[in-house]
């Protein structure tokens, strides 16, 4: 593939990734923001439970958060959600069209707009999916802050991970195809990838002290599944509109090369 074409497959992952980002907004803020709503009522309400055996302490306390506070939180659900999470959506659209340029016509014989959705089914399943289910999110200061950097660990080395493992599957299902066939090497290079996935399961430490005790069941179960939800719409929404603009900027120039292959050479008299 030409620079020129990976450029511009990198400009329209981008601009993909953009507009996906806009959705991924509206339903972030639609149903994420009330679960990080009740998430920071609780954690205020046992703030003013503590505050009275705390002392003059717990009140300097309070006032010095109040302090530090440089952005408000309607800032911070609105502007700074929807930069947030438009960089995040610009960000992962460019990543996913350059591994879009490499998996084009070497995971099978698919049509840019097939390879499209298959790039960000896989993307969503070893970047997201697969991480979320060990080390599932959780609403913001419910967790131990003593363990943040222990657990930021954790989920990002469960990332790599994944997509390692993510990229052994499409090799090892490519090596076995010709033995078994196309569905077969794929069922098989998917079920290793489970297996595996599940044995690291296991053997990873888990996040016990991730969330408080006393922390409302039913408010946790809404934030992940908003925060699921969001990673779903945005995924969702790229791999249709990238494959769309994949699929016009390449579908043309493999149409004319064919009619160029097709066409008779004159003879020369």
């Amino acid at each position: 593939m030409h620079a020129s074409t990976v450029r511009n497959l990198l400009v329209r992952g981008m601009l993909a990734g953009l507009i996906a980002g806009l959705f991924a907004f509206g339903v972030a803020y639609s149903i994420g923001e009330p679960p990080v709503d009740g998430s920071i009522a609780v954690e205020e309400a046992q703030a003013a439970q503590e505050a009275p055996h705390a002392g003059h302490g717990g009140a300097a306390h309070e006032e010095a958060a109040e302090e530090e506070e440089a952005v408000s939180r309607s800032v911070q659900s609105t502007a700074g959600l929807a930069t947030g999470v438009l960089v995040y959506g610009v960000a992962l659209g460019g990543i996913a069209s350059l591994a879009f340029s490499f998996a084009l016509g070497r995971v099978g014989r698919f049509s840019p707009r097939a390879t499209a959705a298959l790039t960000a089914a896989a993307a969503f399943t070893t970047v997201y999916l697969v991480p979320f289910l060990k080390y599932p999110a959780t609403p913001p200061a419910v967790g131990n802050p003593d363990t943040i950097s222990k657990r930021t660990t954790l989920f990002f080395l469960m990332i790599l991970l994944s997509v390692l493992l993510g990229i052994a599957a499409v090799i090892i299902g490519r090596r076995l195809a010709p033995r078994l066939g196309n569905w077969n090497a794929t069922l098989a290079a998917g079920a290793g990838f489970i297996a595996v996935v599940a044995v690291a399961f296991v053997f990873l430490p888990a996040n016990d002290d991730a969330v408080k005790a006393g922390f409302p069941a039913a408010l946790l179960w809404e934030f992940r599944v908003a925060s699921l939800a969001i990673q779903a719409v945005l995924w969702a929404v790229f791999g249709i509109l990238f494959g769309a603009l994949a699929q016009r900027l390449l579908a043309p120039r493999a149409a004319d090369a064919k009619t160029e292959a097709e066409q008779p050479t004159p003879v020369v008299a």
